[in-house]
């Protein structure tokens, strides 16, 4: 279906490497947008490398976006490598888990920066592009803790919080200018950075888990077909929205 087609498309996803971050850009790439991948370590050259070899349109920039400058070059580069921009998924996403009452300052100062100032100002820069031709796609990665509080993960929760009124405003501001600008909110996800939760052993993972009427914990993959619909033609009147993917928990 011409709705969801994404061929011709140039696409930027930061956190692009691995994780959730790398089931949307699988999914943008899939659908044929050509894609640059932003991220902190080799894994990003590796992973745009493993995505040509399987015939896909892919690039890689390797920054560390908690740097205001480091940011702004790979948004440039990226530029340089597309062209032109009609995509960009803000990924990236850190936690450090401590007890609210000794949270350290440093873990949440680099938390709000990589989840909250990067997205703000990568879609500042995105904007620009943006405004040119009045059309634009941005997707922001919220969380369930959005909707509801965390223990110990105080940053990380207002870091999402954050992130889903920002989509909002920018939608406010936007929407009229051509640009979407929506969230997805993934539920509890099998990834990396919950490796601290997915041990089936513990009653913290059972409890979890008999809560999803899906009965499984997310993955990667259920991030591709969210990532393709709020990139292509088909969302086109969807703006500062907040979709939740979590198989069902928010309803149980």
């Amino acid at each position: 279906m011409k709705l969801f087609d994404l061929t011709g498309k140039k696409a930027i996803v930061t956190g692009g490497s691995r994780g959730l971050g790398m089931g949307m850009a699988e999914g943008l790439l899939e659908a044929g947008a050509h894609t640059v991948i932003i991220g902190k370590s080799e894994r990003a050259a590796q992973t745009a490398e493993q995505f040509r070899n399987a015939g896909l349109s892919c690039d890689a920039v390797q920054a560390d976006i908690q740097n205001p400058s480091a940011r702004k070059r790979a948004f440039s580069r990226s530029m340089e490598i597309l062209g032109d921009l009609d995509i960009l998924v803000n990924a990236a996403g850190i936690t450090f888990r401590h007890p609210s009452a000794g949270y350290p300052r440093e873990s949440w100062e680099e938390i709000l920066e990589v989840n909250l100032t990067a997205p703000f100002e990568l879609s500042q820069m995105a904007a620009e592009v943006f405004f040119q031709k009045n059309y634009g796609k941005i997707i922001n990665v919220s969380s369930m803790l959005a909707f509801f509080g965390a223990t110990v993960a105080p940053a990380y929760a207002a870091s999402k919080g954050g992130i889903t009124q920002m989509s909002k405003s920018l939608c406010n501001e936007w929407a009229s200018r051509g640009i979407n600008v929506n969230c997805v909110a993934p539920g509890f996800m099998d990834t990396d950075m919950n490796d601290a939760l997915t041990d089936p052993s513990t009653p913290r993972y059972k409890e979890i888990s008999g809560r999803i009427p899906a009965g499984r914990w997310g993955t990667p993959e259920d991030m591709k077909g969210i990532a393709v619909f709020l990139a292509s033609p088909a969302s086109d009147y969807l703006n500062g929205t907040v979709i939740p993917i979590d198989g069902g928990y928010l309803v149980r």
